[in-house]
Order: structure tokens, then C-alpha cells, then sequence
């Protein structure tokens, strides 16, 4: 990988790491469904009006908006609101990758390596790890939520195989439309308007400076960083470099929010890196950029 390119996937990796903690910033003044709702309100508007449709069917723009923004990140805010610390939160959702390869075998006849399969029960023994070392019901839950997420990013995968979307900046776009009105309408049915008014009397420049990151630097940005790495590299150049994403989210959560890991979690979060390594290195004999074919880009996230 060329230098500047691998410059631009560890800024990539140090952006979603570090959003999570910066998400942790903006749940200590927003409700987590207003603030995942206010995210991609922002992601939508006024984009949409300046950038041109998707050339895919608009299903699988208004899928992968719902499964990405209310599946993926409401279930992540939730599970953060909840207390799981955001560095946890940040090594629990890369498990989309092997969620990713297993969708990718029962729906795309694809075949996992031995590798893979070795790495996936080794991550589960981590998982199981992070699992005992929470304190309280909330907790599990909010573990529990964030595994979901993962889950749901993996659908999301699929759905972008399936449409075989080429602008994925402008897919972004559009697809950031979807998830604020379920959020937004189905926070106001359950809750009323009492987490509107406190996001609105609680927001300061802290919780608006952690919306602003997540939408143009976690959202735009790097998405857009992240596709267009994948469209030059192999995957087998480019998603192990995915596995600095919850070095920078720990790190960053430790040094930003105070987080304070069990030694437990700490023995599994080691574990859970190890099983991620193993299931997603694989060998690249084409070192340089290439174009990778649209089942390996699947593969990715």
C-alpha cells in the first residue's frame, strides 16, 4: 500500500475509533435516539439536494438507511446510553466482519477458510469474557445491543452486495434519509417530548461538537476514505488495517471519558483482537492497487 494510502486508512481507523468516545461526549447530553436521528438528519440534508440519486433500485437505498442508521448506530447510542463503556463498544462491533463472511456463505455460496472458523471461536470465548465481567443487567443488555449492531452491519453489507451500488458517497446520502423519522417519531411515541426538550436544554458545545464529528468526519469522511481504499486495494490489504479501529476507541476512551477496564476485559478484549486477526488476515500475493472483485469487497465490512 502506497504511503499516502495508508495514511488515509489509519486516519480512517483513528476516526471511528475515536467517535466512539466522542458519542459517549454527546449521550451525557442527548437521548441516544434523538442523537442518532439528529446525525443522519444532518448526513441527509441538504446533500440530497446537491448530489444525484444512486443509480440502484431505491429499496436498497431505503434498506440498508434503516438497518444501518436505526439497527446499526440506534442499537450502538442505546448500548453506549446504557453502560457499555464506548471502548468496548468499539472492539464488539468489528464481529460484523465474521457476521459479514458467514452471510456472505449461506447467501453467496462463498467459502470460509479454516482460518476463519478458528478465528470466530476464538472471538467468542473473548466475547464470552466481556459478557461476565459487566456489572448489572443494563450492562449485559447494553452488550447484548451492540452485538445486534454488529448484526446489523453485516446486513447492511449484503444489501450493498446485492444493489452492486457503485457511488457509495452519494448511496450515503440518500440512504441517511431513512433512519430520523423512525428515531425521531418513535422516541416522541414512547417517551413524549421530555427527551427533546432535555437534548435541547442539555445541548452545549461539547454535544454539539460530538454531532458535527459523528456526520462529516465518522459519517462522510470516512466512509468515503474507507470505499475508495477498497476500490484500489484487495481486502486482504485493507480490512486488517480495520483492527486498529478499537485500539484508537480503547485508547481514546481511557484518555477522553476516564474508561476503566476489568481485568477481565482486558484479558478478553486481547482475545477477541487475536480471533478478529486470524479470521480476517489473509495473504495478498498482489501487493499493489487493483480493483477488487465485488464478492472480495463484500468481504470487507
Amino acid at each position: 500500500m502506497e504511503k499516502k494510502h495508508l495514511a488515509l486508512a489509519l486516519l480512517v481507523t483513528f476516526i471511528w475509533g475515536i467517535n466512539f468516545p466522542i458519542t459517549k461526549i454527546g449521550l451525557n447530553s442527548i437521548d441516544p435516539f434523538v442523537l442518532t436521528g439528529l446525525r443522519f438528519m444532518l448526513a441527509a440534508i441538504p446533500l440530497v439536494f446537491l448530489i444525484r440519486r444512486p443509480s440502484v433500485h431505491f429499496g436498497y437505498v431505503a434498506a440498508y438507511g434503516l438497518i444501518f442508521g436505526v439497527g446499526m448506530w440506534g442499537a450502538i447510542n442505546y448500548g453506549i446510553a446504557a453502560g457499555v463503556a464506548p471502548g468496548i463498544a468499539s472492539l464488539i462491533i468489528q464481529l460484523s466482519a465474521f457476521f459479514t463472511m458467514f452471510w456472505g456463505a449461506l447467501l453467496f455460496r462463498e467459502t470460509l477458510r479454516p482460518a476463519q472458523w478458528i478465528g470466530a471461536v476464538v472471538v467468542l470465548f473473548g466475547l464470552c469474557g466481556i459478557f461476565v465481567a459487566q456489572k448489572g443487567a443494563h450492562q449485559v443488555l447494553g452488550i447484548a445491543l451492540i452485538v445486534l449492531s454488529a448484526i446489523a452491519w453485516s446486513v447492511g453489507n449484503v444489501i450493498i452486495k446485492k444493489s452492486g451500488v457503485k457511488e457509495i458517497f452519494s448511496f450515503m446520502v440518500w440512504a441517511s434519509l431513512f433512519p430520523p423519522l423512525p428515531l425521531l417519531l418513535g422516541t416522541w411515541l414512547m417517551q413524549g417530548e421530555r427527551p427533546f426538550l432535555m437534548s435541547w436544554q442539555n445541548m452545549d458545545e461539547t454535544a454539539f461538537f460530538s454531532l458535527l464529528f459523528q456526520v462529516y468526519l465518522a459519517t462522510h469522511f470516512s466512509y468515503w476514505g474507507w470505499n475508495s481504499l477498497m476500490k484500489l486495494y484487495p481486502v486482504s490489504t485493507v480490512a486488517p488495517l480495520s483492527l486498529m479501529i478499537p485500539v484508537f476507541g480503547i485508547a481514546t476512551s481511557i484518555l477522553l471519558v476516564g474508561e476503566q477496564l476489568h481485568p477481565v476485559e482486558m484479558v478478553s478484549i486481547v482475545v477477541v483482537i487475536v480471533g478478529l486477526a486470524i479470521g480476517i488476515y489473509r495473504r495478498s500475493n498482489t501487493p499493489g492497487p487493483t480493483r477488487p472483485t465485488p464478492t472480495t469487497a463484500f468481504k470487507a465490512r
